[in-house]
C-alpha cells in the first residue's frame, strides 16, 4: 500500500522520471548561468550605447563619382575654347539654343529609342524643376558664359568661373551643414585667384562687362546646381538632363530672338570651324559631360562636385594657348597657380572623409535609369 504525496511535494505523473532533490552543484550551475546571462545584457547594452554615440561615416566614394568627374573636368575644360571659336561667327545665345535643343533631342531619341515613353515619363512637380534646373544653369549660367565670351578670352572665362564653388559652399552653409576648415581654405585660396584674375579688367585690358555677365553666371549656376538636391527631380538622370536642355534652350532661344540676334543672320557666312565647335560642344560638352555633371549632383557631395570649375580653367588656359595663341600673362598664372592649390585642399577633404550631400545624411546614389525597355 502506497502512502499518498504530501502537499509539498507533488505526486509523479505515469511514466515520468520521479523528482530528484537538488544538489549543492545544480544551485552553482544555475548561479553562473544567470551571471553569466546577466554580463552578456550588460556587455549588450554598453556596446549599444557605444554604437550610437558613435559618429555614423558616410560611405565612401566610388569609382563612377570619379570617373564621372574625369569626364567634367576635361571635357568641360575644353568646352570654353569651343565656345570661343563658335560665337566668332555664330550670334552668342542663339548659338547655346541650337546647342541644348539639338542635345535635348537627341537625348529624347535616344530614350525614346531604349526605353520607350516610360524613359521620359516624370510627374508635373519633377517637370517644373527640370524646366527650373534648365533655366539656372544653361540660361542663365551657360548663357551669360557665352555672351561674355564674345570680349573674354576662353582662358580667363575658365578662371572667373572658379567662383562656382565659393558661391556653392555659402549656399550649402545657408542650407544648414557647416563647412570644413580645410573646404573653406579652399574657398578663400579660390577667391585670391579670383581676385588676381580680374586684374586686367580692372586695368581696362579686358571688357569689364564681359567679366561681370561671368561672374554673375557662376551664381546663376552654382544656385542651380545646389537647388537640384532640394527639389524632387526625375528619377532617371537622362531624362532629367533632357528636360533641362530643352528648357535651357528654348530660354536661349527666346532671349537670343529678343536680343535681335536673328537680324541679318546669314548661315553661310557662319566658318567651318563654328560649325564643328558647335556639333563638338553638342555631342560631348552637353550629351556627355552635362549628363555626368547631373549624375554627380546626386551622387556626390557638393563641393567635391564644384571643384570642376578649378580644373577647368587649367585644361581651358592650356588649350587656349596652344590653338588661339591667347596670351599666357602672370596674373593668369598666378592665378591658376592659387586656385588648382585650392581644389587641392577641397578634393582631400571631400575624397577622404565621404562626406554627405546633405546635412545628416549619406550622399545617396542616383537611380540608374534601366537600359531596358
Amino acid at each position: 500500500m502506497t502512502s499518498p504525496a504530501s502537499p509539498s511535494q507533488p505526486a509523479s505523473t505515469p511514466g515520468s522520471a520521479p523528482d530528484v532533490p537538488a544538489t549543492a552543484t545544480d544551485v552553482a550551475v544555475d548561479a553562473a548561468t544567470t551571471e553569466a546571462a546577466t554580463t552578456d545584457a550588460a556587455a549588450t547594452a554598453e556596446a549599444t550605447v557605444k554604437a550610437k554615440a558613435a559618429p555614423t561615416r558616410a560611405p565612401r566614394l566610388g569609382g563612377a563619382v570619379w570617373l564621372a568627374l574625369l569626364v567634367v573636368y576635361i571635357v568641360w575644360g575644353s568646352t570654353y575654347l569651343a565656345i570661343r571659336v563658335a560665337v566668332e561667327t555664330m550670334p552668342s545665345f542663339l548659338s547655346a539654343a541650337a546647342r541644348f535643343l539639338v542635345a535635348g533631342l537627341l537625348l529624347v531619341g535616344y530614350l525614346l529609342v531604349r526605353q520607350g515613353p516610360a524613359g521620359l515619363k516624370v510627374t508635373g512637380r519633377q517637370l517644373a524643376s527640370s524646366a527650373l534646373v534648365g533655366l539656372l544653369l544653361l540660361t542663365g549660367g551657360n548663357g551669360l558664359v557665352v555672351l561674355g565670351e564674345t570680349s573674354v578670352p576662353s582662358g580667363l572665362a575658365a578662371l572667373l568661373v572658379a567662383a562656382v564653388p565659393l558661391w556653392m559652399v555659402v549656399l550649402t552653409a545657408a542650407g544648414g551643414e557647416r563647412p570644413r576648415v580645410a573646404e573653406l581654405a579652399g574657398v578663400l585660396l579660390g577667391l585670391v585667384g579670383l581676385g588676381v584674375l580680374s586684374a586686367p579688367a580692372i586695368g581696362g585690358s579686358v571688357e569689364p562687362v564681359g567679366v561681370i555677365l561671368i561672374i554673375v553666371a557662376t551664381v546663376l549656376w552654382a544656385t542651380g546646381s545646389f537647388v537640384t538636391k532640394k527639389i524632387p527631380m526625375p528619377g532617371n538622370v537622362l531624362a532629367a538632363s533632357a528636360y533641362q536642355m530643352l528648357a535651357g534652350g528654348t530660354a536661349d532661344l527666346l532671349v537670343g530672338l529678343g536680343r535681335g540676334e536673328h537680324h541679318g543672320l546669314d548661315l553661310g557666312a557662319i566658318s567651318g570651324r563654328s560649325w564643328v565647335a558647335l556639333a563638338y560642344l553638342v555631342m560631348f560638352g552637353s550629351l556627355l559631360a552635362f549628363t555626368a555633371y547631373a549624375w554627380l549632383l546626386r551622387s556626390a557631395p557638393l563641393t567635391l562636385v564644384g571643384t570642376y570649375a578649378y580644373v577647368n580653367p587649367v585644361v581651358a588656359v592650356l588649350l587656349g594657348w596652344l590653338i588661339l595663341a591667347e596670351p599666357l600673362t602672370g596674373p593668369t598664372l598666378a592665378g591658376g597657380a592659387i586656385v588648382v592649390a585650392g581644389v587641392c585642399l577641397v578634393v582631400s577633404v571631400s575624397r577622404g572623409s565621404g562626406r554627405s550631400s546633405r546635412a545628416g545624411s549619406p550622399a545617396r546614389p542616383a537611380r540608374e535609369p534601366s537600359t531596358r525597355r
